[in-house]
């Protein structure tokens, strides 16, 4: 009060006696309080108690808030068996790619071994050959040798036709690429929620059926590798119909659209997975007369390389000591190195692709109620996609089959 007196006087002294009664009242003036400033430091009781009576009475569900959200909380129970299902599958994920890479190295690692056994052995029977004629010289060393060498290239050559580690590692990145697949959509029937008992057991299901169709052990369960007859490889369990309603009364479907997927059924069947059949029983017979031809050759090197030097007439020996070996080595190279085991599993598994696609089609069109099919459109978008193509190039396949009949040039897929 002190300083605003001293200021009061000095204004009223260098004024009038009127302006200094204004300039005092002016400067005696204090700032007024805001009442909004006053309010952050008094609680707001009132506002308080509406957010509690309003969160209490958000507790107790209406009706008009059910019919207008009928989203239901997911089921913890269902929810925490996808996670178990999910977590097996990435673990045998890890499991086929990790068993795979050792399957391929396999391959390399044994076709390497062996035909440089073959080609030693082959050396040696030529050198063996060739000193037959100088006195002192070690034929009896290289003789034992060479045939000691044959025979373990033999042995070991009959194990790897055995296994075909090419094919086994094909069988492994086969079986790692369809769980990525699985464990892709159990995540995302997790991220939708509310998942169901059918589609816990679809899954468990379908992990089984992938077990049983690239069995991880050699002995006992592994994949006939030389089968009478080539069948696709079935990789999925009993196609199941699932209800996905659309926006008309017929889920999607059309008589024209089911005119439509019989025609690819059918394009499927006599173009793609016949092709793919063909070029698989050229392949089985191919690796079958390799797989004959190659311990036959070391062996006859063998048997060869013992009787060299026997009588003074060696030359037919000579010619399976020698020419044995080098043939061997080179038959062990197509078929492993060509990998034609691996080739084989491919066609097999393309064909049971076709056979997959052939099934699920199969399926809804054998649902009368067209309402328990899926979608029709979502289900012809995923069919155009399985084949690389446009939903407009699907239907041109479709009517190019229905009228030319089974004299269609055109494959139905344009991936593989």
């Amino acid at each position: 009060m002190a300083a605003i007196n001293q200021v009061s006087y000095f204004l009223c002294s260098s004024s009038s006696s009127s302006s200094r009664r204004d300039l005092a009242r002016a400067s005696i003036q204090f700032p007024k309080i805001q009442t909004n400033s006053l309010s952050a430091f008094i609680p707001k009781i009132q506002s308080n108690i509406g957010v509690v009576e309003e969160m209490e009475f958000s507790r107790i569900p209406s009706k008009n808030q059910n019919k207008n959200n009928p989203k239901v909380s997911p089921d913890p129970e269902m929810m925490e068996k996808l996670y178990v299902i999910l977590e097996a599958v990435s673990d045998r994920v890890e499991m086929h790619k990790n068993i795979g890479e050792q399957r391929n190295n396999w391959n390399s690692l044994l076709l390497t071994s062996i035909n440089n056994i073959t080609l030693s052995a082959a050396t040696m029977a030529g050198i063996a050959s060739a000193i037959t004629s100088v006195p002192g010289a070690p034929l009896e060393a290289l003789k034992v040798s060479s045939s000691f060498l044959y025979l373990a290239a033999t042995g070991m050559l009959i194990i790897m036709n055995k296994i075909q580690p090419s094919q086994l590692a094909e069988e492994q990145r086969n079986a790692a690429r369809l769980l990525k697949q699985l464990e892709s959509e159990i995540k995302t029937k997790i991220a939708i929620g509310n998942p169901t008992l059918s589609d816990v057991n679809d899954s468990m299901n379908k992990v089984l059926a992938i077990d049983r169709a690239y069995p991880l052990p050699l002995l006992g369960v592994m994949l006939e590798k030389f089968p009478a007859k080539v069948e696709p490889a079935v990789w999925w369990p009993e196609k199941r119909r699932t209800s996905a309603k659309g926006q008309n009364g017929k889920n999607g479907w059309s008589v024209d659209l089911e005119e439509e997927m019989r025609e690819i059924i059918r394009v499927l069947e006599i173009k793609d997975k016949e092709d793919y059949l063909r070029l698989g029983e050229k392949a089985l017979k191919l690796n079958k007369a390799l797989t004959i031809a190659g311990p036959l050759l070391t062996g006859l090197g063998a048997i060869g390389s013992a009787f060299l030097a026997s009588s003074p007439q060696n030359s037919w020996a000579m010619v399976p000591g020698v020419m044995g070996g080098a043939m061997a080595s080179v038959v062990n190279t197509v078929q492993h190195g060509g990998q034609v085991g691996m080739v084989f599993e491919m066609y097999r598994s393309n064909a049971g692709f076709f056979r997959m696609m052939e099934e699920s089609i199969e399926s809804n069109l054998k649902e009368r109620d067209w309402e328990s099919r899926e979608n029709g459109e979502l289900f012809e978008m995923k069919v155009a996609l399985q084949l690389g193509r446009s939903l407009s190039e699907l239907r041109d396949v479709a009517a190019s089959s229905s009228r030319l009949g089974s004299d269609i040039d055109e494959f139905g897929s344009k991936l593989f």
